[in-house]
């Protein structure tokens, strides 16, 4: 097999085969829990949690699926292993989960019994694509908050990883109309800091590290392991409501998601935080997380963007 394999509905299919009916839960109602998991060294990090959170969305959801945590964990390495033999050993992969609430007879023009039972289950690889975050890594991201407000947690619980985020499309193609290069911060309906489209959120205040509470944010996989090497590193972290003001007033301010881990912000609103660039906190977290995982991780996404760009000319 020379091209990489997807998991959908009990089968290993060849990417190029592998599709949704288009009347699926997924694509006509946005039904959908997922979960996102990276490598490194071409070795899941953190796949346990990451399942563990998985679980509780379909629950939260009100999905059941016939696999157990074990069994996406096998699936998961399987598609790894597979599709890392087709790639520069240097390179790393995503691995997505993602499940819907199934086929909508409504949607087909079927009779019920025409449509496939159950919901559908898809399991899939891709390349990092390290081009996207390499320049921010190194001169700082910047962020806009939107005039669109975040979902309030009556209306979504924001503890529950979906796709269903018309709203941060929207808010981020607002701010990209302020600042092309710039993602959205999105804020609640009083105006407290929340998270963007893709990460949690975090600012350093004299030597703390601050978190919006987790009222009304994902309660990220990344976030967790800075809470963690925060602590072994003796640096304080609190939660509270964070207002702009106060991120604007930042020593320091990044993001952490699961493919870059930390990125750090050096504007918002066109305001510059703190120096205008990576800070002392930021800079002692990197280094943590490079130790834990044995390798510089902002040197390997800057130094793959590199190769993939001059490999695509």
């Amino acid at each position: 097999m020379t091209e990489p394999l997807v998991y959908l509905n009990g089968r290993m299919l060849p990417a190029s085969e592998a599709h949704l009916n288009i009347y699926d839960a997924g694509v006509v109602l946005g039904a959908t829990v997922t979960e996102q998991v990276r490598t490194f060294r071409q070795r899941l990090y953190k796949l346990d949690p990451h399942l563990d959170r998985l679980f509780y969305s379909l629950r939260c959801a009100g999905i059941e699926i016939p696999l157990t945590k074990s069994d996406v964990a096998a699936l998961m390495q399987e598609l790894v292993a597979h599709h890392a033999r087709l790639i520069d050993p240097a390179a790393e992969l995503g691995a997505i989960c993602f499940v819907t609430a199934g086929e909508y007879a409504a949607f087909a023009g079927l009779p019920a019994q025409a449509v496939r039972a159950g919901p559908t289950i898809c399991i899939h690889t891709f390349p990092l694509p390290f081009e996207r975050w390499a320049r921010n890594l190194q001169m700082g991201a910047h962020l806009v908050t939107p005039s669109l407000r975040h979902l309030p947690p009556q209306c979504s619980d924001p503890t529950m990883k979906c796709r269903s985020r018309m709203h941060f499309y929207l808010a981020d193609k607002e701010a990209q109309r302020i600042d092309a290069d710039a993602a959205a911060l999105l804020l609640d309906l009083q105006g407290h800091v929340t998270e963007t489209a893709a990460a949690n959120f975090l600012i350093v205040e004299q030597g703390t590290i601050v978190s919006p509470t987790p009222a009304n944010i994902l309660p990220g996989i990344s976030r967790a392991t800075v809470i963690e090497l925060a602590r072994r590193l003796g640096i304080p972290f609190s939660e509270r409501e964070l207002s702009l003001e106060d991120t604007l007033r930042a020593n320091e301010a990044f993001t952490t998601s699961t493919p870059y881990c930390l990125m750090p912000v050096t504007s918002i609103n066109g305001t510059v935080i703190g120096a205008g660039k990576p800070g002392p906190v930021f800079a002692r977290l990197s280094e943590a997380w490079n130790c834990e995982v044995g390798l510089d991780i902002a040197q390997q996404i800057v130094e793959g963007a590199r190769k993939r760009t001059f490999s695509n000319h």
